[in-house]
This record gives C-alpha cells, sequence and structure tokens, in this order.
C-alpha cells in the first residue's frame, strides 16, 4: 500500500511540476522529492506522531532534499522545493472545514480549521529551519 502511495506521488509531483513549468531534465528530480516527502510521512505514521508532526518532520526532509539537490545541479531550490511540498499540503484539511461548515457542525469545523492552520506552520517551520541552516553553513 505504501509503495503504490509513493509511486503515485512521484507521478502527481511530476505532473505537477510540468504544469508549472520545471525543466524536463529536472521533473525526475523534482518527482523523486515530493515521494521521499510523502514516504516519510507515512513511515512516521506508523510510528504513532500526530499529523502535524509528521507533516513537520516530511516538511523538513522535503526541504532538505530541495537545497541540496539545489545545490548539487546549480538551480533555484523553488524548482524542486515547490513541486516537493505539493503532496503536504493540507488540501484536505480545507475540504472538510467547508464540508463542516456547511453541515453546521462547527465544532469539527473549529477542530480541522486548527489542525490545517497548525500543518501549514510546520511546513512553512520546517522549510525556514531547512533554509536558515543551508545559509548558515554557506561558502561564501
Amino acid at each position: 500500500m505504501i509503495l503504490i502511495q509513493v509511486i503515485g506521488t512521484f507521478a502527481a509531483v511530476i505532473s505537477f511540476a510540468i504544469i508549472i513549468g520545471v525543466p524536463r531534465q529536472f521533473l525526475g528530480h523534482a518527482g523523486f522529492v515530493g515521494a521521499v516527502g510523502w514516504f516519510v510521512y507515512l513511515i512516521l505514521g506508523n510510528v504513532g506522531l500526530s499529523v502535524v508532526a509528521r507533516m513537520f518532520y516530511a516538511a523538513l526532509v522535503v526541504s532538505l532534499i530541495s537545497h541540496s539537490f539545489a545545490r548539487i545541479k546549480k538551480t533555484p531550490v523553488t524548482l524542486f522545493l515547490i513541486a516537493g511540498i505539493l503532496p503536504l499540503v493540507p488540501g484536505v484539511g480545507m475540504y472538510r472545514i467547508a464540508y463542516n461548515l456547511i453541515t453546521n457542525n462547527s465544532g469539527m469545523a473549529a477542530h480541522y480549521f486548527t489542525e490545517t492552520l497548525l500543518i501549514a506552520g510546520m511546513i512553512a517551520l520546517a522549510i525556514f529551519v531547512m533554509d536558515t541552516i543551508f545559509r548558515i553553513f554557506q561558502k561564501n
């Protein structure tokens, strides 16, 4: 089951990378970044971490690999990061918020709103942390 999800994520990220204009020679790299990020997210679920913690660690790995590829390939980090972070974006949380608001279930809507904000914040924090680490150790 995990392998199927990782392969599907790889294909989805490559498709999204094509849409946003990632050059052909970097499509496989972008797909790899997204697939590894999703794999980390799934594996950490088996460990018992919360969704928010799993997103933080997965986004940290996505950011690490994106920065590494950017340095190796001498390209902007956003080439890999934007496409690679796609599987972690909390779109289902936004759907659940809207659904629960429409069905007058404000308690669940508030829960999903909080969870979605925490997930988005963890993704941003992970990207910021990894970017800061790479800037500290960057050679001038």
